[in-house]
């Protein structure tokens, strides 16, 4: 059984679609308004496909008429979908988030119970704000109830297609027992949960909110700037941009883009941005975002750096793994590598080696760098202390246990393996 505290939009579309996989769930709201809309079978606001699953789950598997007592305590989960609204300094206000975990240990019996927090929060928030308070409130109220958080990727508009068929479910976990209520819970979605941090688990629905937001703005600059220099189609030239092959696929390999590391290099893309700012500047338009995106390039480096300056000394040898500005290529112009290699020298490291399966020899000409090379990996393993993984050459992934024997920064995270854990299930009352 499952109790969800607020009927807003996340939480009555998660009420509803947990009563359509069979799940007893129990809606909880303080909106006295709220609550007899939903018992007259009327959504309060709109979204297609609610009003359906209202009639149909409403008096069969879900329920508004109990108490919070009674609802709390027949649930194995208690899913809080309060509001968090932003306040005036850009924070989240969590009165409604701590208030919803007070109450629910004031009526909780000494059963466990897991809470899940499902409001969007900011990442940190249940680590550094909900987990030291649920901490106070075990020692208060003498009770222990787990602790989740579960973001979700609802869309206005398309919410019930959404959690009915998840593309992927991101639970926040810190313990087993809470572990397996959540894997219980959406098993019947057959869909891949991915069991993660607290942090992790919140930053994933900030990445994805923010990703958007960027794009969304991106386009704008890109359409101001078009306005300035005149002349160009702009919606044409956008479904012409839709038509770049990376952006199709599965998964889209516009996805390898979107994937922190240590900065773009190459021919192209450090030139044709410079170049956009600088024409833009020039028919009177101050773009915001390409000088940021610019910027944000040289910082990553000195991020990089810094890194290793925290843990490696100049005494060391460092070993560079890769020169070219990615992988398939031996083109090394505006690499990341070199611009890093440079900064380490200017702080002291001198005893750097670099191998690369193909830009050896071009970057060595190239760049007049007075650092060694080796001819293969293995070589430079044994010559180093440490290792700095800059370019994600499949022979790094394959040959991961030689590159273990030494410490290694990975700023490609390129040998991050990426798995769905699958915990032992124990059947959840419905």
């Amino acid at each position: 059984m499952i109790t969800v505290l607020g009927l807003g939009f996340v939480g009555l579309t998660t009420a509803l679609g947990f009563s359509k996989k069979g799940f007893k769930v129990y809606g909880i709201d303080v909106d006295a308004a709220r609550v007899e809309s939903i018992r007259r079978y009327e959504v309060p606001f709109y979204e297609p496909h609610l009003e359906d699953a209202l009639r149909e789950e409403l008096g069969h598997n879900f329920v508004v008429d109990a108490s919070l007592e009674e609802a709390v305590n027949d649930s194995r989960a208690v899913i809080i979908c309060v509001g968090t609204p932003g306040l005036p300094d850009g924070q989240a206000n969590l009165a409604y988030l701590l208030d919803a975990v007070r109450e629910v240990f004031a009526v909780s019996d000494a059963d466990y119970r897991v809470l899940v927090v499902k409001s969007t929060v900011p990442p940190s928030t249940v680590a550094r704000a909900v987990q030291p308070f649920v901490a106070e409130l075990s020692q208060q109220y003498g009770k222990q109830l787990g602790l989740a958080s579960n973001p979700e990727f609802l869309r206005e508009g398309h919410a019930w297609n959404d959690f009915m068929h998840p593309d992927r479910v991101v639970v926040g976990v810190q313990d087993e027992a809470a572990k397996e209520v959540l894997a219980e819970l959406y098993l019947p979605f057959n869909a891949p949960v991915h069991f993660v941090d607290f942090s992790t688990a919140e930053f994933v629905k900030y990445l994805s909110n923010t990703l958007l937001s960027t794009l969304v703005s991106f386009a704008n600059e890109m359409a101001m700037i078009a306005h300035h220099i005149g002349g160009i189609d702009v919606p044409a030239a956008f479904q012409l941009l839709h038509q770049d092959r990376r952006w199709s696929g599965t998964p889209a390999a516009m996805a390898s883009y979107v994937f922190p590391g240590c900065g773009y290099g190459g021919y192209c893309l450090p030139k044709d941005t410079a170049a956009l700012n600088s024409i833009a500047q020039t028919h009177g338009y101050q773009p915001k975002m390409l000088p940021a995106n610019l910027q944000i390039n040289e910082d990553i480096k000195d991020f990089v750096v810094e890194q290793i300056a925290a843990q490696v000394t100049p005494q060391q040898r460092i070993g560079i793994l890769g020169l070219s500005f990615k992988s398939g290529s031996d083109d090394v112009r505006l690499s990341p590598s070199r611009a890093i290699i440079e900064k380490l020298r200017a702080r002291g490291y001198t005893r750097i080696v670099a191998y690369d399966p193909m830009a050896n020899e071009v970057f060595a000409r190239e760049t007049q760098l007075p650092i060694a090379y080796a001819d293969s990996l293995p070589e430079l393993v044994e010559q180093v202390d440490a290792l700095v993984l800059l370019t994600s050459w499949p022979e790094f992934r394959q040959r991961r246990e030689l590159l273990a024997s030494k410490p290694l920064f990975d700023f490609r995270y390129a040998l991050t393996e990426q798995q769905v854990q699958h915990p032992p299930l124990v059947p959840l009352a419905r």
